[in-house]
């Protein structure tokens, strides 16, 4: 089985078990987000807006934007890395591409901190994401100018052993839970 096909299984097994954890998920899942981010107070930062069965951050991103920037990624175009428009909690909100809400009127912004969803991670810092490379490039070209943290979010569930990796595939620095901070 060829690294595609591997990561494709690895897809389909990390979706299942995130539908799982998404359905029987505790309320104030964001609660250990939250507080990692109150020691980054006033850092430019991005969030996401969930789809399907991620996990959500957005109560860790309101409690965030009452000390600095918050964005959220919004898509270009296929191939190209990831920009982040500025967003505060009740600002009108349009549908972006893959479902995700994105700021009607869009002012970007560099993150030094982002906060990356996921499908599958290891304790080492791997991450399955849906394959586009969006966050692999953009993580690499923030990097490139300034430390930048990225933050894996997801249900403890999403954990896995062996991550089918490619070379391009950033690390990520943290991953948060549910159930706690995870540092590889």
């Amino acid at each position: 089985m060829d690294l595609d096909e591997r990561k494709a299984v690895a897809r389909k097994e990390a979706f299942a078990l995130r539908k799982a954890a998404h359905d029987t998920r505790p309320p104030g899942a964001a609660g250990h987000l939250s507080s990692l981010l109150a020691g980054y107070r006033g850092v430019p930062l991005s969030g996401y807006m969930p789809i399907r069965t991620e996990i959500n951050p957005v109560p860790a991103m309101e409690e965030a934007a009452a000390h600095g920037p918050v964005s959220v990624p919004v898509i270009i175009a296929a191939g190209q890395a990831l920009k982040f428009a500025l967003w505060e909690p009740g600002c009108a909100m349009q549908d972006g591409p893959f479902g995700a809400k994105i700021p009607e009127n869009p002012q970007f912004i560099e993150p030094e901190i982002v906060i990356v969803p996921l499908v599958a991670f290891s304790r080492t810092g791997g991450r399955l994401g849906y394959g586009g490379g969006f966050y692999d490039r953009t993580l690499e070209g923030l990097r490139a100018k300034r430390p930048t943290l990225a933050i894996g979010f997801a249900f403890a569930a999403q954990e896995a052993e062996d991550l089918p990796l490619e070379a391009t595939d950033q690390p990520l620095d943290m991953i948060v839970t549910e159930q706690g901070v995870m540092t590889p």
